[in-house]
């Protein structure tokens, strides 16, 4: 299953803190593993995020 997956960032580096919001497709098996799946890949970096939501996505295959 794939989830979309939304991250706020924050940017700390400008003069004005501000938010950024990403949108990730995770191919996971369930809510909490597409969420732990984030949090592994911006594991030892700088940035200060939260996964502000996460649901089951409609794309059914990604074909490359």
């Amino acid at each position: 299953m794939f989830y979309n997956v939304v991250v706020s960032i924050t940017d700390s580096n400008a003069r004005i803190q501000r938010k950024i919001s990403e949108l990730y497709i995770v191919n996971a098996v369930s809510v909490t593993d597409a969420e732990t799946k984030i949090h592994k890949k911006f594991e030892g970096t700088t940035l200060e995020f939260k996964v502000s939501n996460v649901r089951q996505s409609k794309i059914i295959e990604i074909i490359n």
